[in-house]
């Protein structure tokens, strides 16, 4: 039973809820909500549902409802009361007029309201609305979830990134991902199997897996596409060959991504082969998404740190700030003149953000010349250790800091597009030292005394310029820089794992499907030199 306020007589209490629905400027609208308000707030069986329309929709909402229910009203607000006892059947109680009786006549309750206050309110309401409306929407773009594609889905690489990337450490564990794994037809068992293990691990994040086979549907709304190594059955018996097998695919992907995916699309390309390579040939043919392009450094990074830790007796996560310039799966330069160490053991100790130079901890320069050269060399050229973990995690990592932002003061190295930045020559992909900020990178040029040597920068640009230009046929053969000096190291000191590209051409298969691991070795027949 519901009493009336300021009366002692008993009503008859009515199961049903009150609607108010009007135009969201309306100023009797307005005085219909507070009064409505206050009724709900004084009576403990009195509900009301208030809704607003745009005043340019308002008219047209208005006459579909009346015409659903049989209704004739044709002024704002509008007024109706829903029978729960009855299925919720509506019962119309008419306009502004009308519920004001409705209120004095049941509940003894009126509305002084101004006309001056009215009119206030009714624009806070459609300030009120517009903004609910734009908060929906934002909404609606936080539940859809981020669409990746990784290609060359049956690579081990793809096997350890999934699990990385639905973990939620990567976009977060707001954003809801949803994978397509793409690859070709004779993999398709291969990706079930795959599909039905990464549904077994009931993440949170993941709201969808599927398989893509058909290249026409490849790369459908992609907010992120991973490219990782593809295998060919074409005939590979030259360098040049090899250079220029990249070029199809490259192309295809390219098109399909201006065609097929989201705009705003951020492509990550990754592999141990020809990275730099593939990267440049997919922002030449997908010009519209060039800046949102990049090549994964941080492989050959977390190598050298491991080594460095080794020596060390150190954890690898101890060491922050190796920079890797040049050809990432190939001809490179690590750089350790900003290297520093963090939490290591010795006589001089500080807090945790305290830190040495790696260069005054390491006394053996010989040894960083000859001995983490060569390891490194033996490490990046054959790929016996840049397994499928190490390329996952890389991946993982590179895109976790492309949207989070990387570590505040840390320096990270990305194969980018040059612009003539450090004297690169423009036009080739080229890694070197950035942060990742606000959802994009920024090159690191104000970093002091790291220029390279117009030695070390020719015999780097120089193989990354002639692998653009034999895979696009602008050069025939592919001529390895040489110089009076090889090396960073005298003659006699030269690296012995160190091979010129005779030695590379003689291992060359005579398909990519026979002996894999052989192609890798074209993209280091130069070898690694180290700043020290």
């Amino acid at each position: 039973m519901t009493r009336g306020i300021g009366d002692t007589t008993e009503l008859i209490r009515a199961m049903f809820d009150r609607v108010s629905q009007g135009r969201a400027d309306c100023p009797y609208y307005a005085k219909t909500e507070l009064l409505a308000d206050y009724l709900q707030k004084n009576l403990p069986d009195f509900r009301i549902h208030k809704i607003t329309q745009r005043p340019e929709v308002w008219e047209d909402w208005l006459k579909d409802v009346c015409e659903k229910n049989k209704w004739s009203h044709k002024n704002s607000p509008i007024i109706w009361r829903e029978l729960l006892d009855r299925g919720g059947k509506g019962l119309l109680l008419g306009g502004y007029n009308e519920f004001l009786e409705h209120a004095q006549l049941y509940y003894d309750v009126t509305s002084s309201m101004t006309t001056e206050l009215m009119m206030v309110i009714a624009q806070e309401n459609l300030g009120a609305h517009i903004q609910k409306e734009q908060e929906e929407e934002g909404l609606k773009t936080c539940i859809n979830p981020l669409q990746v594609w990784i290609t060359s889905a049956s690579a081990p690489a793809c096997y350890n990134l999934i699990p990385i990337l639905t973990s939620g450490e990567v976009f977060g564990m707001h954003t809801e991902i949803s994978i397509t794994l793409f690859d070709n037809k004779q993999a398709e068992e291969y990706l079930k199997s795959l599909v039905m293990e990464t549904q077994d691990l009931a993440s949170p994040v993941l709201r969808s897996v599927s398989i893509c086979t058909k290249v026409e549907e490849a790369f459908c709304q992609a907010h992120v596409v991973v490219v990782l190594d593809d295998s060919t059955d074409k005939e590979v018996f030259t360098l040049e060959d090899c250079l220029r097998s990249r070029v199809p695919l490259c192309r295809l992907y390219g098109y399909l991504i201006e065609k097929n995916a989201h705009e705003s699309v951020r492509v990550i390309v990754g592999g141990k082969t020809f990275v730099n390579l593939k990267t440049v040939l997919l922002m030449r043919y997908a010009p519209r998404i060039a800046h949102n392009i990049i090549a994964v450094a941080l492989g050959v990074e977390g190598e050298a740190k491991a080594i460095l830790a080794r020596k060390l007796k150190t954890a690898p996560s101890y060491i922050k700030d190796v920079i890797i310039w040049g050809n990432i799966s190939g001809n490179n330069y690590v750089d350790l003149r900003k290297t520093r160490v963090y939490r290591y053991e010795s006589a001089i100790w500080g807090p945790l953000h305290y830190s040495r130079p790696l260069l005054n901890l390491i006394f053996d320069s010989q040894w960083i010349k000859r001995e983490f050269v060569a390891t490194l060399k033996n490490l990046t050229a054959t790929g016996r250790q840049f397994g499928g973990i190490l390329a996952a995690h890389s991946i993982a990592t590179t895109l976790k800091y492309w949207y989070h932002g990387s570590p505040p003061g840390e320096i990270v190295s990305l194969g980018i597009l040059s612009e003539g930045q450090f004297g690169i020559p423009k036009g080739i992909v080229f890694s070197m030292p950035v942060k990742f900020e606000n959802g994009t990178w920024v090159v690191l040029t104000d970093l002091k005394d790291i220029e390279i040597s117009e030695q070390i920068m020719t015999r780097m640009t120089s193989d990354l310029i002639q692998e653009k230009l034999v895979a696009l046929g602008d050069k025939i053969h592919f001529q390895p820089y040489q110089s009076e000096h090889k090396d960073l190291v005298p003659h006699e000191e030269k690296n012995p794992v160190m091979s010129d590209a005779a030695d590379f051409l003689n291992q060359i298969p005579q398909t990519t499907f026979e002996k894999p691991q052989s192609l890798e070795f074209l993209n280091g027949f130069e070898g690694k030199t180290v700043e020290s």
